[in-house]
């Protein structure tokens, strides 16, 4: 496991070139909980690009049959803390954004559009401003 990469991944690095050809600067690396893919300090909205099987993708994840239960543990675990972490950002005022590494090969232009209405929707001054 220690040659998985956390950082950088081929989902990641297209979906950052798509949003940087839209104008969409973001930050990464930001220290908030959770180390969120992409952070839109700005706009208070984090990013993550969950790979299908470490984070339970409806449609792609697959149990793996060799020690089956060390396995439906650990990917267990990784679920749940994607929802504590998801309660904690909303908690702090962030929009948590979840994407599924399937998302961006094959909807890329849709995702896009997704981060982009969030982002320009975070823009509007607030009522009573």
């Amino acid at each position: 496991m220690s040659r998985i990469k956390g950082k950088d991944t081929k989902p990641e690095t297209t979906l950052r070139k798509a949003l940087w050809r839209k104008g969409l600067r973001y930050r990464l690396h930001y220290k908030i909980p959770g180390r969120p893919d992409l952070v839109f300090v700005g706009a208070r909205i984090a990013v993550f690009v969950d790979g299908c099987f470490w984070h339970g993708c409806p449609d792609h994840s697959v149990q793996p049959k060799s020690n089956a239960d060390f396995w439906k543990k650990k990917l267990a675990t990784n679920m749940e803390r994607d929802k504590q972490i998801n309660a904690k950002l909303s908690g702090l005022g962030w929009k948590v954004i979840r994407i599924w590494e399937h998302e961006v090969s094959s909807e890329l232009d849709a995702v896009v559009r997704r981060i982009e209405k969030a982002y320009h929707r975070s823009a509007l001054p607030k009522k009573g401003s």
